[in-house]
């Protein structure tokens, strides 16, 4: 190769490299511009910020505050819904005992009433027995002994027996 060619390209490739490092340059420069004008922007934004910090933090220490008065009534609810609770259990238990004893003691009453009823019923058919033995079989024998005398009265002042015309509805059904 030759010399002059050889310092050619390299002169060629200082040159970019010349350009290339300029061109670096104004970058550098564009951003420095940029990163100062938003160093200013964000500089303008930071009284603001710091106000909005200052609020954010008197809400978080509100509800900081709000959290643990909570926090003791949720305690405090807790508790009585606890006691409320076993208290409830205590009178069920209690309720369920007295609806045993009241179903057990009206069962029993039942079992003696019926036993009474029972016991009625049989003195009753005790009693329509005697009527019936001790009333209304005299009554039936004397009704028969009266109806023995109507007719034999009747058969002597008729004198004879009676013709078949004159029989009876009840004669009829013996001829």
């Amino acid at each position: 190769m030759d010399q002059n060619l050889l310092l050619s390209v390299m002169a060629a490739f200082v040159v970019i490299s010349a350009v290339a490092l300029c061109v670096q340059a104004g970058m550098l420069f564009g951003m420095y511009k940029a990163i100062k004008t938003l160093e200013d922007h964000a500089s303008s934004l930071v009284p603001q910020t710091k106000n909005i910090l200052g609020q954010t933090s008197n809400i978080l220490s509100a509800a900081e505050t709000t959290l643990h008065e909570s926090h003791k009534q949720i305690v405090d609810i807790g508790s009585k819904a606890v006691g409320i609770m076993d208290s409830a259990r205590f009178q069920m238990d209690k309720v369920e005992s007295l609806v045993t004893d009241a179903t057990s003691r009206a069962r029993n009453q039942l079992d003696r009433a019926e036993m009474v009823v029972d016991d009625t019923m049989g003195r009753v058919h005790e009693t329509v027995g005697a009527v019936h033995n001790g009333i209304l079989a005299p009554v039936r024998q004397i009704n028969g002994l009266a109806a023995g005398v109507r007719t034999a009265v009747g058969v002597f002042l008729k004198g004879g027996r009676p013709s078949v015309a004159q029989a009876t509805h009840e004669d009829e059904m013996f001829i």
